[in-house]
This record gives C-alpha cells, sequence and structure tokens, in this order.
C-alpha cells in the first residue's frame, strides 16, 4: 500500500493519512528480581501520572501470567486511577482462553465504577494455550474455548440474564433473575478487540467491539509487509462495521515501537533495542530475572513482528506518516521496551509526546 503526499503546502502529511485524536502508551508494568514487584508496582503508578501529565489520553498494560511482569491488570487499575485523574486504563491484552467470563465481568464492572468509567479493556482469542497445565485443558481447541467466554463475558456486561432460579438451592428466591452486579452501562462500548488478523478483526465489527491492533500479526502472505497488512487488517474491520451496524465504526487503536532519539546516546540504546527486537522478536528486552523463552525464533512460524521506528525524531515522523497501518489509526499506542525503568519510560514518553506526536495531529490532553 501507497501513500500520497498531499500538495507541497501540506507536504508532510500523506493523503489518507489520519490525524491522531489520542496518544496512549502499553507497559508490562515489570519488576526486576532486584527490587522486587512491589516496587514495581508502585512504578507502573508513576508511570501513569508521568504519562498523564504529558497529555496522553491512554494508558495500556499488558497481562503475562507466570513471571515478571502484571499478571492481574483489573487490580492494579483500580488503585492506579485513584491517582491518576483523567488518563483512561486499559488491557491490551486479556486473554480470554484463562478467564472465568462472569468473574471477568464483575471484577471489570467494578474497577470500572471505582476510576469513573476510565476502564477500556482489549480482549484476545488467539490459538496459543500455554498454560492448559496450571488453568486445566478444554476438549475444544484454544480459539473455540477463547470465542464461547468471549461471548458469555459480553453479554454479562451487558446485563444479560445468566440465569433465572428455577428451584431451591440456587441461592436466590425461584424467578430471580441472576445478572453481573455492580453493572457499569457504558464499559461494554469500551472493550475492544486485540486483533492480530483479518479474521479476527472481521470478528470484531461483527460483535460491535472495539480494535486494537499492534506488533504482533500473522496470517498474510510473506511477501508483504507488516504496515501493509495491518492497513488491510484496520479496513477489513471498518468495512464489515459499516455493512452491519450502518454507522461508523469506533476508533481503532494501534501500538506500535516509535522510538525517537533526541541524544546521540538515546539514538544508539534505541538502534540497539531495535537490533536486539529484529533478532529476538517478543523474546527482547527482558527485566533481571524474567524467564528465558524455549525455542522461540525472532518471528515464530506464522506470525509477524513491527518495524522499530527510531532515529532523530525527523526520522522518527518520516517513518510513521509512511507506514500504512499508523496512517490509517485513529489513537496510536507506544509499547514500551518491556527492559525499560520508569526513569527510560518516562523518557520515552516526553520525547514521544513533544517532538514527534505534533506532527501526527495530536493534541496533549488538558
Amino acid at each position: 500500500m501507497t501513500l500520497t503526499l498531499d500538495t507541497p503546502g501540506d507536504s508532510q502529511t500523506p493523503s489518507g493519512f489520519r490525524p491522531k485524536a489520542r496518544l496512549g502508551f502499553n507497559t508490562r508494568v515489570s519488576f526486576s528480581d532486584h527490587d522486587g514487584p512491589a516496587a514495581g508496582l508502585r512504578d507502573g503508578i508513576r508511570l501513569f501520572q508521568a504519562a498523564e501529565e504529558l497529555g496522553y489520553q491512554s494508558g495500556w498494560a499488558y497481562q503475562r501470567h507466570f513471571d515478571h511482569y502484571l499478571s492481574s491488570p483489573l487490580p492494579f487499575f483500580a488503585a492506579a486511577g485513584q491517582h491518576a485523574h483523567r488518563i483512561t486504563f486499559g488491557s491490551a491484552v486479556i486473554p480470554m482462553r484463562y478467564q472465568e467470563p462472569v468473574l471477568l465481568a464483575e471484577a471489570a464492572a467494578t474497577t470500572d465504577l471505582l476510576i469513573d468509567g476510565r476502564l477500556e479493556l482489549a480482549i484476545s482469542t488467539g490459538e496459543l494455550a500455554p498454560f492448559d497445565a496450571v488453568f486445566g485443558a478444554v476438549e475444544t481447541d484454544a480459539r473455540t474455548e477463547a470465542r464461547r467466554r468471549q461471548r458469555i463475558f459480553l453479554d454479562a456486561l451487558d446485563g444479560a440474564t445468566l440465569h433465572t432460579v428455577d428451584g431451591p438451592g440456587q441461592g436466590a428466591p425461584e424467578g430471580t433473575e441472576l445478572r453481573v452486579t455492580p453493572h457499569s452501562p457504558t464499559l461494554r462500548s469500551r472493550i475492544r478487540q486485540g486483533s492480530a488478523s483479518l479474521d479476527s478483526a472481521v470478528q470484531a465489527a461483527e460483535l460491535g467491539i472495539g480494535l486494537i491492533t499492534g506488533t504482533v500479526l500473522h496470517g498474510h502472505p510473506d511477501d508483504e509487509p507488516f504496515a501493509d497488512y495491518q492497513a488491510r487488517v484496520i479496513e477489513a474491520y471498518r468495512t464489515r462495521w459499516r455493512e452491519l451496524w450502518d454507522t461508523e465504526p469506533p476508533s481503532v487503536a494501534v501500538a506500535a515501537s516509535i522510538l525517537p532519539g533526541t541524544t546521540p546516546e538515546l539514538r544508539e540504546k534505541y538502534a540497539a533495542y531495535d537490533l536486539e527486537r529484529r533478532t529476538q522478536g517478543i523474546a527482547a528486552s527482558r527485566p533481571a530475572g524474567a524467564l528465558t523463552p524455549v525455542g522461540q525464533a525472532a518471528e515464530p512460524l506464522g506470525n509477524r513482528i513491527c518495524p522499530v521506528h527510531h532515529g532523530t525524531p525527523d526520522e522518527v515522523i518520516e517513518g510513521v506518516l509512511g507506514n500504512a497501518g499508523l496512517a490509517l489509526a485513529d489513537e496510536i499506542i507506544l509499547f514500551l521496551p518491556p527492559g525499560f525503568g520508569l526513569e527510560e519510560n518516562v523518557r520515552l514518553l516526553t520525547d514521544l509526546a513533544t517532538t514527534v506526536a505534533p506532527a501526527l495531529g495530536w493534541t496533549p490532553a488538558s
């Protein structure tokens, strides 16, 4: 996919490039063996506070079990929401395969009410199931089971009747309709699907939920650039949405590695991260003590990793403006290297907000 530049008077903005209405970041809320998890969680809260002060509209946290990262995002959001008062809190992503959907709906609604309706949950229904030995296996495949749980979760958020009491010993009088409480009436409209493929994006539109796509994609031809396939994913979502709902689709968020180096030292650091990312893939940049992936290729079979935009701010702007997937996004979410500490992350957030994002049409929140 090729983007055509507008007239010379607006030569930096390609035709079809959507101004970025929102800017966010994605963190794993990691911790090291040296400092421990409590320090990592507190630093995570400080990161959200710093981003809010810089005008970021959203902050997202990645869920990862059994490692040196955030395993339970909702209580973290409930706590962080008492310290950052405007920014939204999003999960990117929560895999549905290992979620009890009704309990998740209860926890999500409670969290959303505690932080004044600022929760944005991104969920996924991928085919990976690495922890069946812990959470229990199922008779069907992981994707089918994840989508079954996703449907129950969305119904529960809608306030649907999950069961009508039809006899004694069921905890309520006969005839009682059991629904999730507390109920947050608008939360379902802020649910997104984390989509890494065309099929997943189309399914999100069919469910009537939002879309976030990011740093790993699969299911596309080997010779198709990552950004071009990402653009097709976004276009497929918007096309299917308009067919089904006869309205304009909600904003689309795209997570990306965008690292503007404002000093020679930072440019060298970000170039090293790029090399690590290209050679180690999703295993790159881990905090001290984190588990070492076993048998993990830089790009696992069938998956592709997004490019890292790094260099001077002007070079980064040029790269982002020429990226077909980022061009179609309404919101860009900065993927923070998991091994970076609080100071490094705040510097990166600051440099992106002040040197690159304004050229993308972004205006900080007041």
